[in-house]
């Protein structure tokens, strides 16, 4: 549950687009390390006292590198100019029923300006979907389709297994002037656009962003426990059934790596392999780079022979990709391991995003 602190913020850190992070003195003399969402909970400043949930920082967990500000109870932000007692302003209510939900404007409700052009969408036109189990997946797969499609209008959709602020992502933040828009879906929110579901997400996507091509994975912090059912990327499975239902054309980016300590995340993870093969009941092209080290291509081919009974598994050539992957405009990180650590893994995303590009017109 939750490991209250309190505290006094010392100094502001690095900031990034809706977050801030920040030390905190304790009163126990010892210093954390802290992160704000000023659309949450206002601006912190030197001198505040602070709330604190530490239970992620205090465990060591992942990505959870973070004591997260819950308020800042001696000086709390004014309402939004745009509040009211109506629903004019929106009224998605995400992280519900928690004590700092937010009540957004949803991009398909009454009030929205979008509302119109969305009513009665149900199509997406053969729109190229990208899905990845991973948020690291992220800036590869753009640099794939931005490698043969420099112009090309990509839109992503974050989805709610991990981070559920679009703002906790550093990567997000670098790569906003790259893409169309940014959709939060389910209970994630901090998007350009907030959608009720991936279904509606999709939509928005196509209709009100223009996106040529759409990337669908988590925010950081995928939660797994290690077993074959328990890991917030199960959804991808999920996605690329909405993906067909709306008539989309999904591709998988599967994450393959020959870097990964763990064997059930060597070769193709045991993520994808679950995903894709027993949760996706609709066909998706998953894509494999071409020229993998022999050892590991052929680990791959049989760990996909089983799922090409369903899915088409397409191979990508890679000339360029590791240029257009050490070209990237944000860090690349997995795991803790960078490009040359896990090449195989970053490789697999971008040849997904080169994949999606050919399909453009």
């Amino acid at each position: 549950m939750v490991r209250w602190r309190t505290g006094t913020v010392a100094t502001l850190r690095r900031q990034w687009t809706g977050a801030v992070e920040l030390d905190v003195d304790l009163p126990d003399g010892t210093r954390m390390r802290a992160l704000a969402y000023p659309e949450l909970v206002g601006t912190p400043e030197p001198g505040d006292r602070v709330l604190l949930n530490a239970g992620a920082l205090l465990m060591g967990l992942g990505t959870g590198g973070y004591a997260l500000v819950v308020a800042l109870p001696d000086r709390l932000p004014p309402d939004p100019p745009e509040v009211s007692d109506t629903r004019d302003a929106g009224h998605l209510v995400k992280a519900r029923y928690t004590p700092l939900q937010p009540i957004l404007l949803g991009v398909d409700e009454e009030a929205s300006p979008h509302r119109d052009v969305l009513a009665d969408a149900d199509d997406l036109g053969g729109l190229p979907v990208v899905t990845a189990d991973l948020h690291s997946a992220l800036p590869a797969i753009l640099a794939g389709i931005r490698a043969d499609a420099p112009q090309a209008r990509v839109a992503y959709l974050l989805t709610d297994g991990g981070a559920l602020p679009a703002w906790f992502s550093r990567t997000l933040a670098g790569l906003r002037a790259e893409l169309a828009g940014t959709i939060t879906v389910g209970q994630s929110f901090g998007g350009d656009l907030e959608a009720t579901t991936l279904h509606g997400g999709l939509l928005a996507a196509r209709y009100v962003l223009g996106a040529d091509v759409a990337i669908v994975a988590q925010g950081p912090g995928n939660l797994g426990t290690g077993t074959r059912w328990g890991f917030s990327g199960v959804a991808v499975g999920e996605a690329v059934n909405a993906i067909a239902t709306l008539g989309g054309r999904p591709i998988g980016s599967l994450r393959i790596s020959d870097a990964d300590a763990r064997p059930r995340h060597r070769g193709v993870s045991h993520h994808s392999l679950t995903a894709y093969g027993r949760v996706a009941l609709a066909p998706a092209e998953l894509v494999v780079p071409d020229d993998l080290h022999p050892a590991l291509a052929a680990e791959v081919d049989a760990s996909l022979a089983p799922l090409a009974a369903r899915h088409r598994i397409v191979r990508v050539p890679t000339k360029g990709l590791d240029a257009a992957l050490r070209a990237s405009s944000v860090p690349l990180s997995t795991m803790g391991r960078g490009l040359d650590a896990d090449h195989a893994y970053f490789l697999a995303a971008a040849a997904a995003g080169r994949h999606a590009a050919t399909l453009l017109p």
